[in-house]
């Protein structure tokens, strides 16, 4: 069969990339997960187009437990987010980043003693907040390139990435005077530096293999609180069907700190870990310069610390080339 060596070569880089990282350590309290360049734009990040935008609707759903005085029980969260990225390539060479979120939370506190959610009922309802998320800007910059042959692009490129999460989120949403809990605000409230690598070697001209590592450095928001530094590492086959469909098939990793909840260095130990997800994904080919994807991150293995469960995340997108 076709699809024999490419699968070999997959499971090799696999198995490679697992060894090569540290590990576990922890996993923040609702990270992103995968490669947002690849996800949006696709393996020829660097075509010819100059203009790409991108717009993914994204829902995240995970539960962990309280942490904190008189705490007791867990804490559901499930996110709703809408993200528009804007990319603008230079001379083939280089690419311009942007991505603005909006986020829509629910937190929802399950109090493990019922009796004591009678008594501040309050405490049990459901905060739900609606605002901006913390954009982002980076740089993606061809190191390396071989040509494949005449009119078949590149064969292989090696790519160094860096960029900003701004602080320009909400982080000080109140309800009934109270400032919400960290984990429903929309945005960090901090600013975080980000950088890495990623390559793409085509194995022939319908099939290819994507991967990329990256670092993420949090900064402290104007309450103290630190989301763990993350690295996340992703792997990619990437298989053409039909001349307009596409199929991918993704290994995503992330490896995280815990939680720092205040400036006295306190962590909460309901966060951290390291997740694995296997993330199918089909791109189609809708014409004049559109591209349709739907894709699922399902957690297969999973060590975290304290009391966390994470559940799959689910991404539809449209990707428009001008």
């Amino acid at each position: 069969m076709r699809f024999a060596p490419a699968l070999r070569i997959l499971s090799v880089a696999a198995l490679a990339a697992t060894l090569a990282l540290p590990p576990p350590a922890r996993a923040c309290s609702i990270c992103r997960c995968g490669d947002p360049t690849f996800n949006a734009l696709g393996s020829d990040v660097y075509g010819a187009s100059r203009f790409r935008v991108a717009v993914d609707a994204e829902r995240f759903d995970k539960e962990q437990g309280m942490f904190g005085e008189e705490e007791a029980g867990s804490e559901s969260v499930i996110e709703d987010r809408l993200t528009a990225s804007l990319a603008y390539t230079l001379a083939d060479r280089a690419i311009l980043v942007a991505r603005l979120p909006w986020s829509t939370r629910e937190l929802t506190p399950h109090p493990a003693d019922h009796a004591a959610a009678g008594k501040h009922a309050e405490s049990a309802l459901p905060s739900t907040s609606r605002g901006l998320a913390d954009p982002e800007v980076y740089t993606l910059v061809r190191l390396w390139s071989s040509k494949f042959g005449p009119t078949l692009g590149k064969r292989a490129w090696l790519s160094a990435l860096g960029g900003v999460k701004t602080n320009w989120g909400e982080n000080d949403l109140e309800e009934a005077g109270d400032r919400l809990d960290e984990h429903a605000q929309p945005g960090t409230g901090s600013t975080d530096l980000f950088g890495g690598l990623s390559g793409l070697y085509l194995i022939t001209p319908e099939s290819s293999v994507f991967g990329s590592v990256q670092l993420r450095r949090t900064g402290s928001n104007d309450f103290g609180y630190r989301y763990g530094n993350t690295v996340l590492a992703n792997l990619a086959y990437e298989r053409k069907f039909t001349s307009k469909l596409d199929g991918i098939l993704e290994v995503n990793y992330r490896n995280a700190g815990r939680d720092r909840i205040d400036d006295d260095g306190l962590l909460d130990p309901n966060t951290g870990g390291s997740v694995y997800y296997l993330s199918p994904k089909l791109g189609f080919d809708l014409g004049h310069g559109m591209v349709a994807r739907a894709a699922a991150q399902i957690p297969v293995r999973k060590s975290l610390n304290g009391e966390q469960k994470e559940k799959a995340v689910v991404n539809l997108g449209l990707t428009v080339v001008f």
